[in-house]
């Protein structure tokens, strides 16, 4: 009779934290998408607002410089405080950037929004740490359903939130401990941000095609060539910011440096496309052509946003480069171009993040399950061609990926 009673003991505690999680962090994604949709309205009503870029940038560093310096790391403070948890979590850190990445948003900076969302349920979640005295492995657990809650709730991917949570720490390692957490805090977390009204993105695949040497070949051209553009990408953004950083040792210099120069291209080439989420031209990649060179146009702009310290996620703009990147190479490849899309709006993500599970799943959960097996495929190329660097710094290397990288 042990038993029984220590697994429901155990377990029934784990239900009331992850559902108490769910509730904070699926309620912080409804406000944050609610505030974001306005954002964007806005910038797209009023494109003089990307005047004030290089100010707003400077004083949203100037509040980090003077109050978020603990907390500036972001997902990387996140991922480190679950690998040697040290201290809780500043609840600082959700305010901050939250109001951070709307402003970038209503100004122009071409920033995603997954980043907020799970640094918004790590924190939140973090805050249940004393209350529950946890150790510091459950407080590790319980940051994990943070990241798990935030990241479901943003996109409405239940089961990619939650394997998320357990791939992204290290590089060929899960913590299947955590799975029952994870698991519980993204579907009601997903479920609360519903609750709210929220209506999230979907993508219509409508033509997979049948098994053939031309359709293997489309599928590994889009996951080797996704891994490269993902591990580009995040090279490209870390030189920059470690660049700024060199020449500018004062933080809010680096935002209006960038703003003012990301500004001036977005008026010299009428770039406005680039600005913010660009969710209509990432609907766009689904249903028509687009010019070969959208994809890396994203990516220079978003690179320049985070790089110079603008706040906000990397995913979404990972998502427009991928489905992009893929609506270049189906008419070379002479595929669908909803189905390249979609592979290459996956595998982006793969390549940069090193989770090539949680983007299957996340496949199935946007496109349906018509696209599993091949989206499974680009995926893993992806991550096996992108190198063990990645957008998040603090990602462990547990296993080598294979014999020829160090």
């Amino acid at each position: 009779m042990q038993f029984p009673r220590v697994f429901l003991r155990q377990h029934g505690r784990w239900l009331l934290l992850a559902s108490l999680v769910a509730l904070l962090s699926g309620t912080a994604s409804a406000v944050f998408l609610m505030a974001l949709d306005w954002a964007t309205r806005t910038r797209e009503a009023h494109p003089w607002l990307l005047a004030g870029l290089p100010l707003m940038g400077m004083a949203v560093g100037w509040v980090y410089w003077r109050l978020g310096r603990s907390v500036e790391r972001g997902n990387n403070l996140l991922i480190d405080e679950i690998h040697d948890p040290q201290q809780v979590v500043p609840l600082r850190m959700a305010p901050l950037i939250l109001l951070s990445t709307v402003l970038s948003h209503l100004f122009g900076a071409s920033v995603g929004r997954e980043g907020t969302a799970v640094q918004m349920g790590g924190a939140l979640a973090d805050q249940l740490t004393h209350l529950a005295r946890l150790r510091a492995d459950d407080r590790s657990l319980l940051l994990m359903t943070g990241i798990s809650a935030g990241f479901a709730s943003v996109f409405g991917t239940p089961l990619a939130g939650a394997v998320f949570a357990l791939e992204v720490l290290a590089i060929g390692r899960l913590k299947y401990d955590a799975l029952w957490p994870c698991l519980l805090s993204a579907v009601l977390a997903d479920q609360v941000c519903r609750a709210w009204g929220i209506q999230h993105e979907h993508y219509l695949v409508d033509s997979v095609p049948a098994w053939s040497a031309g359709c293997l070949l489309a599928v590994a051209l889009v996951g080797i060539g996704a891994g490269w553009v993902g591990r580009g990408f995040a090279a490209s953004a870390h030189a920059l910011s470690a660049f700024m950083t060199r020449q500018f040792s004062w933080a809010p210099w680096r935002p209006l440096v960038g703003g003012t120069v990301l500004a001036l291209l977005t008026w010299g080439l009428d770039a406005h496309r680039y600005a913010g989420l660009s969710l209509a031209g990432l609907s766009e990649a689904f249903v028509q052509p687009l010019p070969v060179w959208d994809w890396l146009a994203k990516a220079a702009f978003t690179v320049g946003a985070l790089g110079t310290g603008f706040k906000g996620g990397e995913v979404t703009p990972l998502f427009y480069i991928g489905a992009t990147f893929g609506n270049a190479l189906a008419p070379w490849l002479h595929q669908p171009l909803a189905w390249m899309a979609a592979l290459g709006m996956v595998a982006v993500f793969a390549g940069a993040a090193n989770t090539p599970l949680a983007c299957t799943l996340l496949a199935v959960e946007l496109f349906g399950a018509d696209v599993a097996v091949t989206a499974a495929l680009a995926c893993v190329l992806s991550y096996l061609a992108s190198g063990h660097a990645g957008i998040y710094k603090a990602q462990r290397v547990e296993r080598r990926k294979h014999r020829l990288l160090p």
